[in-house]
């Protein structure tokens, strides 16, 4: 292992676990502005020399920044780029992990604790990786794949957020997606319930997607979803979906709308994949601590 290996090998294991959230939010609101075990990685798979591209920390080389020309500005201020890519080749195994960092926040506290959850995610992610690369070698073989990365669902003078999305392929395949949503004027994170005057936005929310469930069922055969009466015979409907939980994933929209997210296999059949529900306002004007952000 050469000296720049080593040394990014180190900057790896360096990555700090990141503190929970909850913390940052309660904190500017005040000020009223501003699955698996790790394991060390092993940066060579086999003997077949595995082929490993890194773009190292951004601050690690000015060259290395300089050749990210696919860097999604952000605003006039607040940016989003890509401060590492893990990216494996081997046979059949392949890790394209993508980690983002959100820059030019005044609230430090807000943007360290985004940018450490973020790095902690794609250290674990890729850690799984190998392991699961291990387990498949060991049993004689076979496909593992994740591809990680993410997208600015949102960006205008208000808001920002970022959507995180993972697909994971080890037999058969999973995609999961996770939403940051910032204010970007007060610098604050927004979650779901801040939104709302309690927790009956839950009900509402609910009954509104389980009616766009069925609507679209009924005007389209290969829309499946686990409602009854949405596309699949009722007795095929177990454990269905009923409501959406306190903090579901959601966006919102550039237009304004609260957009609810589900990952793939929890409300629809695998093949539909993330599906997402925008929500009319009109059923949530009654529910919302105002139109600050949903109109």
């Amino acid at each position: 292992m050469d000296k720049k290996l080593k040394e990014l090998e180190k900057q790896y294991n360096e990555v700090p676990i990141p503190k929970e959230l909850d913390f940052v939010v309660e904190k500017a609101l005040k000020q009223g502005t501003k699955k698996r075990k790790n394991r060390a990685p092993q940066w060579l798979l086999g003997s077949a020399a595995a082929a490993i591209l890194f773009t190292a920390s951004l601050n690690a080389s000015p060259a290395m920044a300089q050749k990210l020309s696919e860097i999604p500005v952000v605003g006039s201020i607040v940016k989003v780029l890509t401060w590492t890519e893990y990216e494996v080749k081997e046979d059949t195994y392949d890790a394209n992990i993508k980690v983002p960092s959100i820059e030019n926040l005044e609230n430090k506290d807000l943007a360290n604790t985004l940018n450490e959850k973020y790095r902690s995610e794609g250290k674990a992610l890729y850690d799984a990786f190998v392991s699961d690369v291990e387990y498949v070698k060991g049993q004689g073989g076979g496909h593992v794949g994740i591809d990680s990365g993410y997208e600015i669902k949102t960006d205008n003078d208000q808001i920002l957020s970022i959507a995180r999305y993972t697909v994971n392929t080890v037999g058969s395949s999973s995609t999961t997606m996770h939403y940051d949503t910032i204010d970007k004027q007060n610098e604050i994170l927004i979650t779901l319930p801040m939104l709302f005057k309690d927790d009956s936005y839950i009900k509402s929310i609910s009954e509104n997607i389980i009616e766009q469930m069925r609507e679209q069922a009924a005007s389209d055969p290969d829309k499946k979803y686990w409602v009854i009466g949405g596309g699949l015979p009722d007795e095929e409907v177990i454990d269905g979906f009923t409501a959406i939980k306190a903090d579901q994933q959601f966006y919102i929209s550039d237009k304004g709308k609260l957009v609810i997210s589900f990952d793939k296999y929890e409300v629809a059949a695998g093949y539909m994949g993330i599906v997402e529900f925008e929500i009319p306002t009109d059923v949530l004007k009654n529910d919302l601590v105002s139109s600050e952000y949903i109109h």
